[in-house]
């Protein structure tokens, strides 16, 4: 009987105990980080993460809802399908703030204008996303992401809600513009961006949806109120590290306009004397089917095959044609069918679409592609007449 009782009391003292750690005391906390863009491509785009601080507890610990493993079965296939989960993770905040000043990326804090009940809500609600059967969600880059969870949870654990009133400075953005704005446009990363997704980013992102960056999180927090007292919602911000400005190499010569200009003037130096000779290159036309009908099939299954909602209405499919695949048997023959002419005229028109797209703002294109869009369409001139002289 006694064991029994021993027994007893230790799970009642265990639970109380866990109790009281879970509760925040009066000097607890919270805020939320910005992490300023870093060198790498994952990172241009910067990052967010609460903390929780209490003095009283020797409490400090971050949350971070933008962790991945790279060791998960499947792992770029799931990335490609739009499959990939992101976690809810956690960290010591002197970890996290030493790993991102080593990476000389900005650190910006904003504590939280919270009443004592909110901060246990929303600690509440954080410790119980750590629970493995709540940690992970389906990533989406512009929708459900590491910034678009701070707000997201936000609105979720507090009882009130929250009014984000646009910053005096805001201009209104398309999606794609936004990603121009931390990506090079002439750099590798903005071409496979430009070529991947679809026009359903060129539309104009409202003052909340450009919060699925961290750079828009910082103002649209300082000009956030609570809906029904009207208090603000960050009482301090401040920096907590800034950045060491260096100077950034010049990779022209490395970079898609300049590499894809090389290509296009060795196909527009092929084609001239092609046309001066009366000859054709079949080498090089095999080339550009393959090359464009491959392009084109990656384009088709990212906008049909995959969960991913950047990657609809894609018109790169205007350059980058699937079926060219499976013409190319023309391509080795002196005299072609008569249908084969008219499909090339299709693509020339295709082209001229495709630059009335850009104009219109329809879609904004990679402007790596503008040398090699110009050698293709001129290549597909040269075929045209060239195929005309033996119908």
């Amino acid at each position: 009987m006694k064991i029994k009782l021993t027994f007893l009391l230790l799970i009642a003292v265990t639970i109380y105990t866990t109790a009281q750690e879970r509760q925040l005391s009066s000097e607890a906390e919270i805020s939320v980080l910005t992490i300023g863009p870093g060198a790498l491509l994952n990172d241009s785009f910067g990052h967010s993460a609460f903390r929780v601080k209490d003095k009283l507890k020797y409490f400090d610990i971050v949350y971070n809802y933008g962790v991945f493993d790279w060791n998960e079965p499947n792992f770029y296939t799931k990335f490609a399908q739009g499959k990939l989960n992101y976690k809810l993770d956690i960290n010591p905040y002197s970890n996290f703030y030493e790993s991102y000043v080593a990476q000389n990326r900005s650190i910006q804090e904003q504590t939280l204008n919270l009443t004592q009940s909110q901060k246990q809500q929303l600690f509440e609600f954080l410790e119980n996303n750590l629970k493995p059967e709540n940690k992970y969600y389906l990533y989406d880059f512009f929708y459900d992401n590491c910034a678009t969870k701070i707000k997201d949870v936000l609105i979720e654990a507090l009882n009130e809600p929250l009014v984000f009133n646009a910053p005096d400075t805001f201009i209104p953005k398309t999606f794609r513009h936004l990603i121009h704005d931390h990506v090079n446009k002439n750099s590798w990363g903005s071409f496979g961006i430009d070529v991947a997704l679809g026009s359903v980013i060129d539309k104009n992102a409202t003052a909340e949806e450009h919060m699925f960056l961290p750079k828009y999180i910082y103002p649209s927090f300082e000009n956030a109120t609570f809906s029904n007292s009207e208090e603000p919602l960050v009482k301090q911000s401040r920096f907590l590290f800034s950045k060491v400005e260096r100077p950034v190499s010049n990779a022209f010569f490395s970079s898609p306009i300049f590499v894809f200009s090389i290509i296009s003037l060795i196909i527009l130096i092929i084609t001239y004397f092609d046309y001066k000779k009366g000859k054709r290159n079949k080498g090089l036309d095999l080339f550009l089917f393959i090359l464009t009908g491959i392009v084109g099939i990656v384009i088709l299954l990212l906008w049909f095959a995959t969960d991913h909602t950047a990657t609809a209405n894609n018109y790169n499919l205007l350059w980058a044609f699937p079926l060219n695949l499976l013409v190319i048997r023309q391509l080795y023959k002196k005299t072609v069918k008569q249908w084969f002419i008219k499909y090339l005229k299709f693509l020339i028109i295709m082209l001229c679409l495709l630059t009335l797209h850009w104009i219109i703002g329809v879609q904004v294109f990679a402007i790596g592609l503008i040398p090699l869009l110009i050698a293709i369409i001129i290549r597909y001139v040269f075929l045209v007449n060239y195929f005309r002289k033996f119908e």
